[in-house]
């Protein structure tokens, strides 16, 4: 039997411009990319805190297969959390990749797991 595989998209966050003028430290085009459970930051370029913050939750969820109908599948540029600031923060899908249970937990594989979809 072979060992129990999920997958994950690698992303890629990207600041790009809104309908207003940055009033953070943001720099157009300054990006990381998420690997796995790794960030990916480009060598000297800066990346917001409190930006970083306000996109952490989303990632995770961005890196799984998702239902055509669900918002997260369709909702790609978030907002800057200062609601003055007119950045914004594209997230792309850039490849992906194969993981295997073993790899990423110690806990069993329950029989009956009620989060399975």
């Amino acid at each position: 039997m072979t060992e129990p595989q999920f997958t994950l998209y690698d992303l890629r966050v990207e600041t790009i411009e809104g309908d207003k003028p940055f009033v953070c430290g943001h720099e157009l085009g300054s990006s990381f990319e998420v690997r796995g459970e790794n960030l990916f930051f480009e060598t000297g370029k800066p990346f917001s805190l409190y930006a970083l913050s306000a996109l952490l939750p989303l990632l995770p969820t961005k890196q799984r297969p998702l239902n055509e109908y669900d918002w997260m599948a369709t909702d790609h540029v978030i907002a800057c959390p200062d609601p003055h600031c007119g950045a914004r923060f594209r997230i792309s899908r850039i490849g992906k990749q194969v993981f295997t249970r073993s790899d990423t937990t110690i806990e069993p594989l329950l029989e009956n797991n009620p989060w399975k979809e």
